[in-house]
């Protein structure tokens, strides 16, 4: 009867899965089918993308070779289409990639090549470092991957070895192997306890020298995984932005002109010894789409070629050299200045408008803020907005209204700035529109989070803040997030 049973429940499993259509290898993953693709599989990846989105497009065909290449099966969900889903799952931007575990779902964080995505895949299924027993196994595994990284330790069960294998779990985006065997140490010119990455670019191999502990280890990894100076673009973009290293140089060039190679092998010659700090980027400022990093910078392309460096924290900071001459020395003494705290934030800033107060929403940017919006004998409520998100357009008019019905009262300053060509030191924003009360006397700031509307606002104000109470009306619930760190 048991041997019947289990019979009976593989034949539904088969047809569970013929019901799945297959598109270059990946199951196509709908409302009806979606639950029983994460029940019947132990593991699986899937991928909420929109047919029209660059990023989703760029990452196809890498996703479709990583299912043929990867045991663990890959899945996509048509979110414009499978509205219900893409909801469920808190998909915002695309493409979102999720890991389901015995039907439990957690981000995907690694690489967007089929290698990566493969790696990615073998570490949250397998053992975090595979045990290489010969010279042949190790060679084919350094052959396999463009970084792969190997310990040598002749016991496995040491604190320097458990550190290695922990820093091998933690670390999502490249392939870690360990060894014991004699063979392989004397192959490899290898110690006890060394460990050695291998790459297909720069000088190839890398020994580490650190101590042993896990972050330190995998900071070494994340430093020398990436070349020198890396080519920004959708291959990169994840393991740039969502890296170890938070601090980048961002080299705007132009491709093809005769600027581009001098300039980057200027920052290549340099680029050695900050390499565990900050990240050497190259963005081709000729293509069309990074015109949007550009203007997050507040640059034209009549400035290319261009340097900036930011830092990604929890605050985000920038900074802007002082020359515009991009040689090695220059180079080297704007990232060490950085490193040694000596630089300024470069904060962007419109020019006042002449007429700046005299419409009833006013004009602030960021030279006129403070004594605007801080002024203590007024309240001022302030939105931050972004000239191309759609919510703030469909807030103008109401917000315009708001104004004119105040435009009497001396007490009350209604007020707007754009976020993408204004920076403040003290405010940063996260999504658009934001809009904050900064208090008459105290100059508390209030955020408003209440509906959108004619009365909501005014309401608001009239209390001074203390009236906020509402939810977010439903088309406006979404807001137009400021640039991810992973898409700038």
């Amino acid at each position: 009867m048991r041997n019947l049973f289990v019979f009976v429940a593989a034949l539904f499993a088969v047809s569970a899965y013929a019901e799945i259509e297959l598109d270059e290898g990946v199951l196509v993953l709908t409302k009806d089918n979606f639950q029983g693709a994460i029940t019947d599989n132990d593991y699986i990846l899937v991928e909420f993308y929109a047919p029209w989105c660059g990023h989703c497009k760029a990452l196809a065909p890498e996703y479709a070779k990583a299912a043929k290449d990867s045991n663990i099966k890959l899945g996509k969900v048509d979110a414009t289409e499978q509205g219900e889903l893409a909801e469920e799952y808190a998909v915002r931007g695309y493409p979102t990639l999720k890991f389901f575990k015995k039907g439990n779902p957690s981000e995907y964080n690694g690489g967007r090549q089929a290698d990566d995505i493969v790696s990615w895949l073998l570490k949250k299924t397998g053992p975090p470092a595979k045990d290489i027993k010969t010279v042949e196994e190790a060679k084919e595994f350094i052959e396999a991957n463009n970084v792969a990284v190997i310990g040598f330790f002749k016991d496995q069960s040491s604190d320097e070895a458990k550190a290695f294998l922990d820093a091998a779990s933690s670390t999502d985006d490249h392939p870690f192997a360990i060894t014991s065997e004699e063979a392989l140490f004397t192959e490899y010119e290898a110690k006890c306890g060394s460990i050695i990455l291998f790459k297909k670019f720069d000088e190839g191999k890398v020994l580490y020298d650190g101590e042993y502990k896990e972050k330190d280890i995998k900071k070494f990894v994340a430093a020398n995984a990436l070349p020198l100076i890396v080519e920004f673009n959708h291959e990169t973009a994840q393991k740039i932005f969502g890296g170890e290293i938070k601090s980048h140089l961002l080299l705007f060039l132009n491709k093809g002109e005769d600027h581009f190679e001098q300039i980057a092998e200027a920052a290549r010659s340099v680029a050695k010894p900050f390499k565990e700090h900050v990240l050497f980027v190259t963005i081709d400022a000729n293509e069309e789409d990074h015109q949007r990093i550009m203007e997050f910078f507040g640059m034209k392309k009549e400035e290319v070629p261009a340097a900036r460096l930011i830092k990604l924290e929890d605050d985000m900071a920038k900074y802007k050299p002082t020359s515009s001459d991009l040689t090695a020395d220059t180079l080297k003494q704007f990232v060490q200045d950085f490193l040694d705290g000596k630089l300024k934030q470069h904060l962007l800033s419109q020019e006042l408008p002449e007429d700046w107060d005299k419409e009833g929403v006013k004009t602030l940017v960021a030279s006129n803020f403070d004594a605007v919006a801080m002024d203590r004998t007024k309240y001022v409520l302030v939105e931050f907005y972004a000239p191309w998100c759609g919510h703030c357009k469909q807030l103008a008019p109401i917000y315009e209204k708001v104004a004119e019905h105040f435009k009497d009262n001396e007490e009350i300053v209604v007020a707007k700035i754009d976020s993408t060509a204004n920076e403040l030191e003290h405010t940063k924003i996260n999504s658009f529109p934001t809009l904050k009360l900064y208090s008459k006397e105290d100059n508390k700031v209030i955020e408003f989070n209440g509906p959108r509307t004619f009365e909501g606002l005014t309401k608001f104000l009239e209390s001074g803040g203390k009236d906020a109470a509402g939810e977010e009306v439903e088309e406006e619930t979404e807001d137009d997030e400021a640039p991810r760190k992973d898409e700038l």
